[in-house]
């Protein structure tokens, strides 16, 4: 059931009220959650995204009464609002908004009770830790150090931190040491809104490179199935013309068709032929 805004104050009416309109506006909208962008690196992405979308920030229970209000399929997005949300508006197709969204990422240190967003791995080597404490560290954190020409060295490569668990405040402190930065950073698109769908980032999550092999590998195998098949189209009428003269061309070579234009060849296989014949004969 619709939630109205007339029961509200009037500076969330109007909250409310803006973002309905840019429904409107805009064939398509993102939800995104902004938590950990520190307040510099956000107004960079705007600046960077100003030319091609416009990012509403507000309160997320004003984002999901708008959403709620707009209804359809719309008000489903309202379940993917978690965190610091906010709307990004734009004019480009989705899988174009979730390409920019992923570019606005950086890379930086993880803090403590964050859920690492992939398994964190320290690679083995040296470091530029000289003897001293950070031993002792390194190693209650699961991490094996040695002191090897006076500087301390991670002999293996272990994975610290799987996928989905909690960073220790602990693990935190010495990956900030050792310049781990495990935590994508930047504004991560929850669910995109286009013509009554409503996407989510992993069908959006393409790869351009595999598609366009893929593409490429079907154009060649219909060219092909095109060729063998005999059935002319502009591009393969060429291909075509020129394999049923090779195999025109093989056809007499091998019947010993005596026509002009292979009668060298035939002489030359019947040549060829003779030679062998003597070979056999003379052993």
């Amino acid at each position: 059931m619709a939630l109205y805004t007339h029961h509200l104050p009037v500076w969330k009416k109007n909250q409310v009220d803006e973002i309905k309109q840019h429904f409107v506006d805009y064939p398509v909208v993102g939800l995104v959650d902004m938590y950990g962008i520190p307040a510099s690196q956000l107004q960079h992405i705007r600046q960077n995204l100003r030319e091609v979308a416009y990012i509403k920030m507000t309160r997320n229970t004003l984002t999901s009464r708008a959403l709620d209000e707009v209804g359809g399929e719309v008000a489903t997005m309202a379940g993917h609002i978690a965190g610091q949300s906010a709307l990004i508006f734009t004019k480009e197709n989705p899988f174009k908004l979730y390409k920019l969204l992923e570019q606005t990422k950086t890379k930086m240190a993880a803090k403590p009770g964050e859920t690492a967003p992939e398994d964190i791995v320290v690679a083995k080597g040296p470091t530029s830790f000289k003897p001293g404490p950070i031993v002792g560290e390194l190693q209650q954190a699961g991490i094996p150090a040695v002191i090897e020409a006076g500087k301390v060295k991670i002999k293996d490569t272990k994975t610290v931190v799987k996928k989905g668990e909690v960073i220790s405040a602990k693990m935190a402190d010495v990956l900030a040491k050792l310049d781990v930065k495990p935590m994508d950073v930047g504004l991560i698109l929850r669910a995109a809104f286009q013509n009554g769908t409503v996407f989510a980032p992993e069908t959006l999550a393409i790869d351009e490179s595999v598609y366009l092999g893929k593409i490429t590998l079907a154009a060649q195998q219909a060219f092909n199935l095109s060729v063998n098949a005999a059935i002319p189209t502009t591009e393969t009428t060429g291909a075509i013309l020129a394999k049923a003269v090779r195999d025109a061309r093989s056809l007499g070579i091998e019947a010993g068709v005596y026509e002009k234009d292979i009668i060298d060849a035939i002489i030359g296989k019947a040549y060829r032929s003779s030679l062998a014949l003597k070979g056999i004969v003379e052993e």
